[in-house]
């Protein structure tokens, strides 16, 4: 069995400041990780409208979940990765697997069944700034200079992209409600994941992390199975959302939050409405709103300025 590493990390209570690998401007291996989960999870939205063609909210949460823990502990089986989480992160590995995964992923179908994509990207491009602020709270890490440009010129674009086109769908309370849930979850998540993922590196937190979140998920998916049509297109969905969307997308974005710290890899959440709305437009054939169109450089702005060095910026 392997140990795990000793990076160093303010490890007390479930909170904990971490050093980034990288507080300088981004390298061509962050761009790449940034660009390609902001690919994968921002065509997510559009998995999941599939998936509830036939399946039900929670049974699509379940297989999202269960298809990303069997991938990575998959690739750890082939890479021969046999780290195990010391019992005193066991807590943490369970908060982050509540917040990061179970709640939110239970709460994203359910509240698409009442708001539609516009909606849900408007409010899940919070995200950075729950971050932030759960940084300055609990870690005391204070965004400073280009991060806080890019907060609020990555936030304006989201505004800008899904006030372009909420009008093609209800936007009834307990859906936003329900988003706003997950959102708040995922600001203390990505402030949790740190310190986890320095001591175990990417594979090995996110892999224990939805191990442990697919029992969590499963009663729920128990409850209502006899309602699921279980056609093809659906469940081939629900496959590619959890081995792709959530298995691999997970893996690359714990491995970007140990590489730029929390807050500058929670600015991908500005380029998934981006994405949804290039998929919108090539697949379905989706009108782009004038709003839209100033959106997303203004969008693709903030996570320029995110990438900029932290350190004297």
């Amino acid at each position: 069995m392997t140990e795990p590493s000793d990076a160093t990390a303010d490890n007390s209570g479930m909170f904990g400041r971490t050093q980034a690998e990288n507080d300088d401007q981004f390298t061509g291996v962050d761009w790449g990780l940034f660009v390609g989960v902001s690919m994968i999870w921002g065509s997510s939205f559009l998995l999941i409208a599939y998936a509830l063609e036939g399946l039900t909210p929670s049974m699509v949460t379940l297989l999202r979940v269960g298809i990303g823990a069997l991938t990575l502990w998959g690739i750890r089986a082939i890479q021969g990765t046999d780290v195990r989480i010391a019992p005193a992160d066991r807590g943490r590995i369970l908060a982050v697997s509540v917040l990061w995964v179970a709640i939110p992923f239970s709460l994203f179908p359910i509240a698409q069944q009442w708001i539609n994509s516009a909606v849900t990207g408007l409010l899940n491009g919070a995200t950075p700034l729950l971050v932030a602020g759960v940084s300055i709270v609990l870690v005391k890490v204070v965004p400073r200079g280009l991060q806080i440009a890019g907060l609020i010129a990555g936030f304006v674009g989201v505004v800008l992209i899904s006030l372009g086109s909420a009008a093609d769908g209800g936007s009834q309370a307990r859906g936003v409600a329900l988003v706003l849930v997950a959102t708040a979850c995922y600001g203390l998540a990505l402030n949790m994941a740190p310190p986890i993922q320095a001591k175990y590196g990417a594979i090995v937190t996110m892999s224990s992390v939805l191990g442990v979140a697919t029992v969590l998920v499963t009663p729920l998916a128990l409850v209502d199975i006899g309602d699921n049509d279980w056609q093809l297109t659906a469940v081939a969905a629900a496959v590619v959302l959890g081995a792709i969307g959530t298995g691999i997308a997970y893996w690359i974005m714990a491995s970007l939050v140990g590489r730029v710290g929390a807050l500058r890899a929670s600015f991908i959440t500005y380029l998934i409405p981006v994405v949804s709305l290039l998929l919108g437009v090539a697949i379905r054939g989706d009108e782009v709103s004038a709003l839209a169109l100033i959106g997303a450089p203004v969008t693709i702005l903030g996570a320029l300025l995110a990438s900029r060095k932290v350190r004297g910026s």
